[in-house]
């Protein structure tokens, strides 16, 4: 195997939409060649460097104007420390919602003051670190502004804090990707009974409190209906200051949601349109009294991911062709269980990493997963597929890297980024190593391999009985 760090020979452009393709296509030839990929590596993840990077360019771009904006990443999109280093780097902040991803932020090199936290369920422990620290919180409802109460005591924090609030404007086409529905478990609702005069109260009674925070969704969210919560949000926070006489509220969350579009190589909507459609329902959110946060996530890295599986096996059943890949629910989860609302793009390679041409068949393309659905792809017109092909799996970026399911004890595939240098050739790097079958074991249990067998031929142990007095 060659050094994954030296030049290669296959020059391209990088960037977006058509250069994008060529920059992927010369990666995935490049991991073929250097044994990245292939009989002894049969699944490998590929990150486009030049493509994350032109999307936080074109957010920066996107949000030009008066106002103070701070972008951060949502670090449930790709919780790899390389990919959050990177992002560090570019400038961008990052939104974290659990203690594993602060953790990984801080140690990708996030400073206190590019957090934001985000939670329907912090603990008391990890709120006093957020307010010991810096970090900037959203809380979630009533009874955590309660508890920052008493944690605080009197005293000011030492960053923003927000609350959250659901606009209740509704559902886009995938319901579990839609935080702004009736009943959402996220945030104030808004639209029942006494809820917004309780929010105007909380601001009233609490000068600590300084921000608002509105996220109605991502994928399946269309744009009228994500700039119609940041509207609500926009229009209440303008209610409260006017009603408290000050501008108590001086940053507005907006939280993420870009949809991306997996139908093509094209990068549609753009954070252009989106900040368009924000300017037509809030006139006033860009005009530099608020300080705007965002938390954008797929939308900056899943046009940059791609997913490749050495065929395996090819077979037919019932008439339909399928290919047996190592691809399959365990990295891509949603697409498999969810297939019409995650449907990925799908090439097909030959053995040494090369397009393959040719009339098209109909097929399934299956992963290693124990159960029937395990497929990627179902009724797919391809070039024909064999033994020793890759298959790739597009779009793949946010969330099907690091959100592995350990089905089958399946272990997580190697994830390299790529970059083309100012001569346009491939160089890669490792961004995460493949996990061994060795580590599957050690994480499941196997030092404790004999605890149960151990507590049974123990025999029961008996509850001392309670002396009864008389």
């Amino acid at each position: 195997m060659s050094d994954p760090s030296r030049r290669s020979v296959f020059k391209v452009t990088s960037g977006p939409a058509p250069q994008r393709k060529r920059a992927r296509e010369a990666a995935l030839a490049r991991a073929v060649e250097d044994g990245l990929l292939g009989p002894g590596s049969p699944l490998v993840g590929l990150l486009d460097v030049d493509g994350v990077l032109a999307a936080v360019d074109a957010l920066n771009e996107a949000f030009e104007g008066p106002a103070t904006v701070h972008h951060t990443f949502a670090a449930k999109a790709c919780g790899l420390v390389p990919v959050l280093r990177l992002l560090a780097e570019a400038g961008m902040g990052c939104e974290v919602a659990s203690p594993g991803e602060l953790e990984q932020a801080l140690a990708a090199g996030f400073s206190h003051d590019r957090l934001v936290f985000d939670s329907p369920a912090k603990t008391v422990e990890e709120l006093e670190f957020a307010l010991e620290h810096g970090i900037a919180i959203n809380l979630d409802n009533f009874q955590e502004l309660d508890r920052v109460d008493r944690l605080l005591a009197g005293r000011e924090p030492a960053g923003p804090i927000g609350l959250r609030v659901n606009p209740q404007v509704g559902a886009g086409a995938i319901g579990a990707m839609s935080t702004a529905t009736a009943t959402s478990k996220f945030g104030v609702a808004l639209r029942d009974p006494g809820a917004v005069d309780a929010v105007i109260e909380a601001f009233t009674t609490r000068p600590w409190l300084n921000r608002l925070h509105a996220h109605v969704g991502s994928q399946g969210c269309p744009l009228p209906l994500i700039a119609q919560g940041v509207g609500a949000a926009y229009e209440l926070a303008e209610r409260i200051n006017k009603q408290l006489g000050q501008a108590r509220i001086t940053g507005l969350d907006i939280g993420g949601g870009l949809p991306v579009n997996f139908d093509s190589e094209d990068d549609r909507p753009t954070y252009t349109d989106y900040v368009a459609e924000l300017r037509a329902a809030a006139p006033g959110l860009f005009d530099g009294r608020y300080t705007l946060v965002t938390e954008f996530g797929r939308s900056l890295l899943a046009k940059s991911g791609t997913i490749a599986s050495v065929v395996e096996y090819t077979k037919s059943a019932g008439g339909r062709r399928i290919a047996v890949t190592h691809a399959g629910a365990q990295v891509a989860t949603r697409t498999v269980f969810m297939p019409d609302a995650w449907p990925l793009r799908v090439g097909v390679f030959d053995a040494s990493g090369r397009p393959k041409e040719g009339p098209a068949q109909v097929v399934d393309i299956a992963g290693p997963c124990c159960f029937a659905g395990d497929l990627t792809a179902s009724a797919r017109e391809l070039p024909a597929v064999e033994p020793g092909d890759v298959v790739a799996l597009y779009d793949t970026g946010a969330y099907y890297f690091s959100s592995h399911f350990s089905y089958n004890s399946l272990p997580r595939p190697a994830v390299y980024g790529y970059h083309t240098d100012s001569a346009g050739r491939v160089r890669l790097a490792m961004v995460r190593e493949a996990q061994s079958v060795r580590e599957v074991v050690e994480e499941s249990g196997l030092s404790h391999a004999d605890a149960l067998v151990a507590l049974r031929a123990r025999g029961p142990e008996r509850t001392p009985k309670k002396e009864v007095a008389g």
